[in-house]
């Protein structure tokens, strides 16, 4: 029986967020607006100051502390909220478009998660400088970029502040914040694939000594691929409470819900994408699931901040969150295997009858995660030291089960009929995780101060346990990890600097040649750079730009591809990646905006028991990535309020997977260059603009991990926005 495309009833709760948002956003602007002063008033209708915060410089997340990005020994890219909003980017993979060594939306778009990988290395998530309730086979819990103000990029090795974590490095988002004043915006935008989202958060005082937040966001999408659409809301609430002039408690939380209807993956054959089909080529849209094809996600995390200012010397800082993560895909059917070739003589049978099987997959992940330090400052003999000293601890339930059914149907490549397979939803027969998870760290950092010299030190010692509930087995870990650097700050603004810093990652499961449990994956790397910081510019440049060189080798890689949980394997594997790049974040006069990057990443596997794999890069990789975007303001006269930009980015082609005994066929990637554009006007207190990425809608493969796995990236994206600020 054919399906046609199934109308969605807007949703009553989106409906009812929506009218409450905008109830409590327009009551306070209007209260706002009668207290400005005609004088205000006259500067509003002349001057127009765009993106103020648009150049980072503090570097919280790098330190655990407020120490500024120039004297941090590490390279680390902070994508405000000014450069967010400006660039309209929707998710973690549009965030690092422009920026260097970090590498999104290799899978295409993707309405679920956000798919990032850092100098060749999928990074761990942070939300508040604790870690994230990922899941055991994906790093990222998709919550919403709106939700935050910064996003945050720390590159290499970060164990000796965070613990367990990849050689490439993690990123730490920093959520919305209560302030003091009252502020906010509502916004509404429509665009592209009947994109539709509600959007607002606004803040202010509660009483002398209490101020709040609220953010909130509903959006309704289709996608590129046809018969696919997704539903989100987010509520994000905070209460900051001033207890003493020394003491401040900040209550964070969040809510986000998330429905999506079709197969959002790709799963293309590479017959009609990367290589010629006699049929035809395949359209970007084609989708080879199944309209009834279900995502649900529900998650929430409850947390607090606390701090306690002792003196002007010490500080004592606390943050914890209680996290709750669950997923279900109750039917996930999907074109596998790629064309039909009955008799296997490597040609298909007739270039268009692609196979389907359906992967039911749910994952439930509850954890507690604490941090607790002292801020300590001192100056003696001329010498300052910031030192910080804390331990941390996690508590993470994971329970995950699934089902593979294969060759559930077959579907026309070109002619596409959506069918109901018998087994639609076959449920959760198998066991794929059921593990709990104690992590805890005890770590202390010194950046010391001699003149313009700085010295960074920092060390931490992790104890990691984890216990297979299914089978009663217990897996003990412990590393110790560091981190030595220096910067030199000329008086102009110049800062050379060099590091060298360590990592590790548990590895779960038996050796299969020795017998013994598996030791921690390992990595470390040697960076030197130099930063640079305007200050020796004349008055109105602001910028941060950071050149870096560095190499990376992860060792006691577990060789064998991991598949269930524990690994089975031996672990003779090596892996060195080495690069170099720079990025420029730059503000010249409030009027000339610039993002720039360029990255060059070589990535090698120098050891493994498949011998196909040596030599090999890393899957999704790039060799180089560059791109620029600046974006101008009129800030005065009659046109004041018009502002324009436009970007290139350019990736170059990378490897979809790793070459192996079932994997001899490796294909490449297609390189893109996509250009971007936007086009804007502000007055008084609204914004209008209209954003555009990949406007040429270049079309291109940007993976192929097999035959049946390629993936088209993302196309032209057009969103208008209108937003009233107060």
């Amino acid at each position: 029986m054919a399906l046609n495309p199934i109308e969605r009833p807007l949703n009553t709760r989106a409906v009812l967020l929506a009218t409450t948002m905008l109830a409590a956003l327009i009551a306070p602007a209007a209260v706002a607006q009668e207290d400005t002063s005609e004088d205000e008033v006259a500067v509003q209708d002349t001057i127009y100051v765009i993106a103020p915060d648009f150049v980072p410089s503090e570097g919280q997340s790098a330190n655990k502390s407020d120490i500024a990005l120039i004297e941090t020994p590490q390279s680390v890219s902070v994508i405000t909220r000014d450069q967010i909003d400006l660039l309209n980017f929707i998710d973690a993979q549009q965030a690092v478009r422009y920026t260097s060594g970090v590498f999104g939306e290799n899978y295409g778009p993707d309405l679920r998660f956000d798919f990032v990988t850092v100098r060749g290395f999928t990074p761990k998530q942070y939300i508040d400088g604790l870690a994230a309730p990922v899941s055991t086979s994906i790093y990222s819990v998709g919550l919403d970029l709106y939700a935050f103000e910064s996003f945050d990029v720390l590159k290499g090795p970060s164990a000796a502040l965070y613990g367990n974590s990849p050689p490439g490095g993690l990123y730490n988002q920093t959520t919305r914040r209560p302030e003091d004043e009252f502020s906010g915006e509502l916004s509404a935008q429509y665009g592209t694939d009947n994109y539709k989202q509600v959007a607002g958060t606004f803040t202010g005082p509660l009483g002398d000594n209490v101020s709040f937040r609220l953010t909130g966001l509903v959006r309704d999408r289709d996608a590129e691929r046809d018969l696919v659409s997704a539903n989100r809301e987010l509520f994000a609430p905070a209460l900051k409470v001033d207890i003493t002039p020394d003491t401040e408690l900040t209550l964070l939380g969040y809510y986000q819900s998330d429905e999506v209807m079709g197969d959002t993956n790709g799963f293309l054959p590479v017959y009609g994408t990367l290589l010629p089909n006699p049929v035809g080529k395949i359209d970007p849209s084609t989708n080879l699931g199944n309209p009834n094809n279900r995502f649900d996600r529900e998650q929430w995390g409850l947390g607090y901040e606390f701090e306690h200012r002792f003196n002007e010397m010490v500080s004592f800082i606390s943050n914890s969150k209680l996290s709750d993560y669950d997923e279900d895909t109750p039917t996930g059917i999907y074109g596998s295997g790629g064309l039909i070739d009955n008799d296997f003589d490597g040609t298909p049978d007739d270039f268009r009858t692609v196979l389907q099987s359906n992967f039911t997959y749910r994952e439930s992940v509850e954890s507690f995660a604490t941090d607790n330090r002292f801020d300590i400052n001192l100056e003696t003999g001329g010498v300052t030291h910031d030192i910080i000293v804390g331990y941390d601890y996690r508590d993470v339930e994971n329970v995950a089960d699934f089902g593979f059914f294969y060759g559930t149907d077959t579907i026309d490549l070109f002619d596409p009929v959506y069918d109901y397979p018998a087994d639609l939803t076959p449920g959760y027969p198998s066991a794929f995780n059921n593990q709990t998870l104690q992590h805890s760290g005890l770590y202390a950092q010194d950046h010391i101060g001699i003149g313009n010299l700085f010295f960074t030190l920092s060390g931490r010692y992790d104890d990691v346990t984890i216990e297979n509930n299914a089978t009663g087995t217990e897996t003990q870990q412990d590393a110790f990890t560091y981190r030595v650097g220096a910067n030199y700050v000329f008086d102009s603004g110049i800062a050379p600097y060099i590091s060298y810093a360590t990592s590790f990652e548990p590895v779960i499961g038996t050796d299969s040649v020795t017998g013994n449990d598996f030791d921690p994956s390992e990595g470390e790397q040697i960076e030197a750079g130099v930063k640079f910081d305007a200050r020796g510019l004349p008055e109105g440049y602001e910028l941060l730009l950071t050149g870096a060189i560095y190499q990376i080798t992860q060792t006691n890689v577990v060789s064998t591809a991991p598949s269930v949980t524990p690994v089975f394997g031996t672990q003779t594997g090596e892996v060195e990646v080495q690069g170099a790049e720079i990025e420029l974040v730059s503000r010249i006069n409030d009027q000339l905006s610039i993002n720039a990057s360029y990255s060059y990443t070589d990535s090698e596997v120098v050891k493994s028991s498949t011998p196909q794999e040596v030599g090999a890069p890393l899957p999704v990789t790039p060799e180089n990535k560059a791109s620029i975007f600046a974006d101008y303001s009129i800030i005065d006269g009659p046109l004041a309020g018009f502002g324009i930009g436009a970007g290139v980015r350019y990736t170059s082609e990378s490897e979809g997977a790793l070459p192996g005994p079932f994997n001899p066929v490796i294909y490449t990637g297609e390189e893109s260059t996509l250009v971007d554009a936007i086009i804007r006007y502000d007055y008084e207190s609204w914004r209008f603009a209209i954003n555009g990425s990949n406007i040429l809608d270049e079309e291109y493969v940007a993976r192929c991990s097999g035959p049946a796995g390629c993936t088209y990236g993302a196309g032209r994206q057009v969103i208008a926005t209108v937003t009233r600020k107060f």
